[in-house]
């Protein structure tokens, strides 16, 4: 059950008001806050562990987890500090007698970058959907996922979110929305623009149901797939490539980027891609033209 206890609820709670009225929170602040919080107090609750016996290695693992899921660097130290107040909180207020978070640091972001597949292992988890033995009949899926994911670096939101409506695959493009609702149009390549056009020809429609909706990608129910349901799928086909790196779907988008990076391609053009709005902190470039940024992609991304 995905519901923390009342106890855990009120605890949190107690911890919210007094950031509230002591550290002057923003709502926004808050809300992070709760949901990072919420996130954490359930794992330890799912692992039956207790506010008063979680120790610093428990703690290490939960963020360990955060990691392997894709979380970005800045995300990973927003709840490094909200765990860190949490517990200094507890010991204030004697809820616990201990504070096993009072030596967990910030990390040094690269320690927390996801690895970068190489262009051999690229290739064996793309083609990992097919080799499954006995096929699953969502291979076609599966397969246009992992194709999707690193012809384009989206984030796995941003996938999920992904609607037919979305696509304009004639010109190469899909339109993605991405944090904040900032739109962009990311070139897709040949190899993608094939097996999205198999899949939906040959499997959404028949997964297709009331809840639905437009939603690109679906579950053997009918619903948009989770995150998770992702996260799962790639784990499954990194195994059965005889990849042994911790990877997730986030290690596509850095691997999309390091990829055409290392071919030669130009920064903006990448930036442009990824949704980020500048190289820097100093905005260099505000549009790119369209054709130049799909040129960039066909030239220089292995499956371009």
């Amino acid at each position: 059950m995905n519901t923390l206890h009342d106890s855990s609820r009120n605890v949190l709670e107690s911890f919210l008001n007094y950031m509230l009225i002591e550290r002057n929170f923003s709502e926004n602040t808050r809300v992070s806050y709760r949901n990072d919080l919420e996130r954490y107090l359930l794992f330890m609750q799912q692992n039956a562990i207790s506010l008063e016996s979680i120790t610093p290695n428990q703690i290490r693992e939960f963020i360990t987890e955060l990691y392997l899921t894709g979380l970005e660097a800045s995300s990973l130290a927003r709840n490094i500090s909200a765990i860190r107040s949490l517990h200094k909180f507890l010991l204030s207020e004697r809820t616990t007698s201990i504070n096993p978070a009072e030596n967990l640091h910030q990390p040094k972001q690269a320690r927390y970058l996801p690895t970068v597949l190489t262009i051999d292992e690229t290739l064996r988890l793309l083609e990992a959907p097919l080799l499954q033995n006995p096929q699953s009949k969502y291979f076609l899926r599966d397969k246009t996922i992992v194709e999707l994911l690193y012809a384009t670096g989206v984030r796995v939101s941003e996938l999920i979110s992904i609607q037919q409506q979305n696509l304009y695959l004639e010109a190469g493009f899909v339109r993605i929305f991405g944090k904040g609702s900032k739109e962009r149009l990311v070139p897709v390549g040949s190899a993608a623009t094939e097996w999205i056009t198999r899949y939906q020809r040959e499997l959404r429609q028949g997964l297709s149901g009331r809840n639905s909706g437009d939603y690109l990608f679906l579950n053997a129910r009918g619903k948009p797939l989770s995150r998770m349901a992702i996260f799962s799928m790639v784990r499954q086909y990194a195994i059965i490539a005889g990849i042994e790196k911790q990877i997730s779907p986030h290690t596509f988008r850095h691997t999309f980027a390091t990829h055409l990076l290392e071919g030669g391609a130009d920064l903006r053009a990448v930036q442009e891609m990824l949704g980020h709005s500048s190289i820097s902190t100093t905005q260099i470039y505000t549009h790119i033209d369209r054709s130049f940024v799909k040129e960039v992609h066909k030239t220089f991304h292995p499956r371009g």
